[in-house]
C-alpha cells in the first residue's frame, strides 16, 4: 500500500527521513490488511492550517512554531490535511511530508489523524497506507465528490469498505457537504459503522438531529461521532458526541477544551455561556471568511497564519476589520 511505483520511489528518502524507526513496527501495528484497532477520540482536535511562505511553499519552520504553541493546550490530538489544511492544493508528497513533520513534534500521548481521502478508491487506499507509514494513528477520509451524481449510498459504502479493509490503521469517515456538495447518507453511515476498522465520523453538516440519530443508532458498537464545528459543539455533546474537530481550535484552542471539560462535568450553564461566545467567531472563520479569515485571526492570537495557496485570496481591509470586530465583540480580543 504505497503510492504509484514512480511516486513511491521518489518518496522513499523523504519517508525514511521523517520516520527513521519504521513507524508501523515501532507502534505495534501490523502491515497486513484490515487489522482491527480502535482508539479513543474523546476530546478536541484542531484541524491544522498549513502554513505557507510568501512564495506559497509549505513553511515547516512556522509549522513547528505553531506546534510548540499548541503543545500547552490539552488537545486530544491533531488533524493534519483536513479541509482547513488546504489539502486539495497540496501534492501527495507535500501531504505526507506535513504529516511526518507533525508526527515528529507531537507527543506520543496525542493522536495524529491524517486526511487521506482522494477521488478514487485505489488512490485513497494507497495514500492511506503511506499516511500510516508517515506516523498517522488514524486516517480521516472525505467523501469522493467529483462525480457526485454517481455517489449513491451503495457506491460510498463500497468505497469506504474497501479503504477500511486495506487500511493498517483505523478509518474515520468525513462528511463535509459545504465543500463537497455531498452528504454521506445516514444509512451509509449506519452500515459502515459495523465495519471493525471504521471507528467514527466527523460530521460537519450542522444537522444536530442527524448527529443524535448517529449516536443513538451506533452507540452499542462503540462508533464515535465527532462534531465538525465549534458552532454546534455543545449541542453535539448534549446528544452524546465523543469530541470535536473544530477549525476554531486553531485560534481558540483553550476555550474549546474548556467547553469540552464543562460538558463532560455537566456544567451546562457555564458551557452554554461559553458556547454563545464562540458561535460568531466560528462562523467568521468557516462560512463567512473561510481559511483566509482563519489565518488572519491566527496572527492576532500569536500563531503564524500567513498566506493561503492560490487561488484562495487574502481578505480585503474591510473584511479584516469585520473579522476583528467579531472576535472583539465576543470578548476574545
Amino acid at each position: 500500500m504505497v503510492l504509484s511505483t514512480r511516486l513511491a520511489l521518489s518518496l522513499r528518502p523523504t519517508l525514511a527521513a521523517l520516520c527513521p524507526a519504521a513507524p508501523l513496527q515501532r507502534r505495534g501495528l501490523s502491515a497486513s490488511p484490515a487489522p482491527k484497532h480502535t482508539i479513543d477520540l474523546r476530546g478536541i482536535f484542531p484541524p491544522l492550517a498549513t502554513p505557507f511562505s510568501p512564495t506559497q511553499e509549505v513553511d515547516y519552520a512556522q509549522l513547528e512554531g505553531n506546534l510548540r504553541r499548541y503543545a500547552s493546550i490539552p488537545f486530544r490530538g491533531l488533524v493534519v490535511m483536513g479541509s482547513t489544511g488546504e489539502f486539495p492544493y497540496l501534492s501527495p508528497r507535500e501531504r505526507l511530508e506535513v504529516v511526518g513533520c507533525v508526527r515528529r513534534a507531537l507527543p506520543r500521548d496525542r493522536l495524529l489523524l491524517a486526511g487521506s481521502g482522494c477521488e478514487s478508491t485505489q488512490a485513497t487506499i494507497e495514500l492511506t497506507g503511506s499516511m500510516a507509514e508517515a506516523g498517522a494513528d488514524a486516517v480521516l477520509v472525505v467523501t469522493p465528490c467529483y462525480y457526485r451524481g454517481a455517489m449513491t449510498s451503495a457506491a460510498l459504502v463500497q468505497h469506504y469498505t474497501k479503504v477500511a479493509d486495506a487500511s493498517p490503521i483505523p478509518v474515520v469517515l468525513y462528511s463535509v457537504p459545504a465543500n463537497t456538495g455531498l452528504d454521506l447518507p445516514l444509512e451509509a453511515v449506519l452500515t459502515l459503522a459495523q465495519h471493525p476498522n471504521i471507528i467514527g465520523i466527523k460530521d460537519s453538516g450542522g444537522d444536530v438531529t442527524r448527529i443524535g440519530l448517529m449516536v443513538h443508532k451506533t452507540k452499542q458498537r462503540g462508533f464515535q461521532v465527532l462534531s465538525g464545528s465549534a458552532g454546534f459543539l455543545l449541542a453535539s455533546y448534549a446528544l452524546g458526541a465523543s469530541g470535536g474537530i473544530c477549525t476554531l481550535a486553531n485560534v481558540l484552542g483553550s476555550p474549546l477544551c474548556q467547553l469540552d471539560h464543562l460538558c463532560r462535568e455537566g456544567c451546562w450553564q457555564e458551557a452554554r455561556d461559553l458556547q454563545h461566545r464562540l458561535i460568531e467567531p466560528n462562523m467568521a472563520v468557516t462560512r463567512q471568511f473561510g481559511i483566509p479569515g482563519l489565518k488572519k485571526a491566527m496572527e492576532w492570537f500569536g500563531y503564524y497564519g500567513g498566506p493561503c495557496r492560490a487561488p484562495l485570496a487574502p481578505l480585503s481591509p474591510s473584511q479584516v476589520e469585520l473579522l476583528r470586530s467579531t472576535f472583539s465583540t465576543n470578548g476574545w480580543l
